[in-house]
């Protein structure tokens, strides 16, 4: 009834950029330190001394790629990095980012977070026309379009290149003397914008995917990138500054499960802190699902907050029913269905002696394939639970995404081809449910604005839950 294999959304990747700091090497990396979870397969950090580009990346956690001899040797005014996240197979020094080239006005380096949708179409063109690939990026047509270009300026280049690309893009780009920062009109993946003070009074500036990484270095959030928006980052008499151009009229359509699972808790994306969004997904989940039972747990660190929030307004007691191993790597890669359910229980232990012979309502955040639920209810099973009630705080996932998220295609998903009641069936619960896309919104409108007075009321990506693609290529 269901694939064999395990797996869940994976971000791709996360970007940082630093600009006007002695330690600009230091600061990008404690920001991808701060972002290791939205890609663990590879770290890149390129540095600028206005003179020329230093890069290195391989493939590893930020710690592992980055020995202190090789961070002492990136010295700079100004740094971008990426963490990447990678299917299996894909394991290349060639596909790690930053990408860095020579071209007529000098040098360049790019980090993407996204998918660019018609990556191909101009891939096919470019080499066409000479353009020879080093790797399967998608990143990479953008640098050859930038490098063709007959503009006079960089900035110039970079906007006519942008305005040939679709889909899903935050870019962070660096020259010997600038950074550029860089959200698509949709404003899928998000890009804030801080400030940091200097050991000398100076300032300087960072822009990350999440603004965990200002908290870990000590930066002010000062707003997103708006879609559409191109911050130029250039040194002045005294402070740098930067200038904002709009290359294109902005139709937001934010990504909406940066909040349901990719972005850290402590993080504010797309002026929302996310902690809060979560909380308030358990409310509602709460007033669209009342059972009774005798406590709530969450599958861990996923369902954490959507279970507090769950708790809370049912007035049932929130426990720590299931404890997580965080030294296990992921389950979806190992060969044979018996390891992978051996990886499951490794990494997610029920306490038997709190939940025997209750009732339990589970939240979880997401429900792919099912095989994960599966494992972990029958684990709860065994550990003397009586009824177990599973509750997602979000809609159902029946569609693939195309925007830079890794996700199975939509044959793999369980609730594209399954009713609910074959779901629950399959999974083992007593009962299964799921936050309504209506929840979702009002869950989410519900959260405080953080760094504007007040916000629009915002229309989200939602794609994965109701197979409706922003980009003219998936639009059915």
């Amino acid at each position: 009834m269901c694939p064999s294999k395990l797996a869940d959304f994976k971000e791709k990747c996360a970007v940082v950029g630093v600009y006007n700091a002695p330690n600009a090497n230091i600061l990008a990396y404690y920001g991808l330190f701060a972002m290791q979870h939205r890609g663990q397969e590879a770290s890149g950090i390129a540095v600028s001394n206005a003179q020329k580009i230093s890069l290195y990346k391989n493939n590893g956690l930020v710690t592992q790629v980055f020995e202190p001899e090789i961070l002492a040797n990136l010295t700079g005014f100004a740094a971008i990095g990426h963490n990447r996240y990678s299917t299996a197979g894909e394991d290349s020094i060639n596909e790690c980012q930053p990408i860095f080239a020579r071209y007529s006005l000098g040098q360049i380096a790019i980090a993407h977070n996204g998918n660019l949708t018609n990556a191909d179409i101009l891939r096919d063109d470019l080499t066409i026309q000479g353009s020879i690939f080093q790797s399967h990026l998608d990143t990479e047509v953008l640098i050859h379009l930038i490098a063709k270009s007959q503009r006079a300026t960089l900035s110039e280049r970079i906007i006519e290149s942008i305005r040939q690309i679709d889909g899903a893009f935050a870019l962070v780009i660096l020259s010997r003397t600038k950074m550029f920062a860089i959200r698509d009109p949709y404003g899928l993946r998000p890009l804030s914008l801080g400030k940091i003070e200097n050991d000398d009074g100076t300032q300087g500036y960072i822009v990350a995917s999440e603004t965990s990484a200002f908290d870990l270095i000590g930066a002010q959030f000062v707003r997103d990138i708006e879609p559409g928006e191109m911050l130029v980052f250039e040194k002045s008499a005294t402070n740098p500054t930067y200038k904002s151009y709009h290359y294109k009229a902005p139709t937001p359509f934010p990504c909406v499960f940066e909040y349901v699972y990719f972005a850290r808790p402590d993080s504010v994306v797309f002026s929302r802190n996310v902690y809060e969004v979560r909380k308030n997904l358990g409310k509602q989940l709460a007033k669209e699902h009342k059972l009774k039972a005798d406590m709530v747990i969450p599958v861990p660190d996923s369902g954490v907050a959507a279970a507090l929030g769950y708790a809370k307004e049912s007035g049932i007691d929130f426990e720590l029913g299931i404890i997580r191993n965080h030294y296990v790597g992921r389950t979806f890669i190992e060969p044979t269905q018996q390891a992978r359910e051996l990886k499951v229980k490794l990494k997610l232990n029920p306490i038997a002696g709190l939940i025997k012979g209750r009732d339990i309502i589970v939240i979880d955040d997401s429900l792919v394939r099912g095989t994960t639920s599966k494992q972990i209810i029958k684990i709860l099973r065994q550990a003397g639970a009586r009824k177990i009630y599973l509750l997602i705080s979000a809609p159902p996932t029946i569609a693939p995404c195309y925007y830079g998220v890794d996700t199975p295609e939509k044959e793999q998903l369980i609730c594209a081809s399954h009713s609910l009641k074959e779901v629950q069936s399959f999974i083992g619960a007593d009962y299964l449910g799921f936050l309504s896309l209506e929840g979702l919104q009002k869950s989410i409108e519900s959260s405080a604005v953080v760094g504007k007075p007040k916000q629009e009321k915002l229309s989200y990506c939602q794609a994965c839950f109701d197979g409706c693609y922003v980009d003219s290529i998936y639009k059915r």
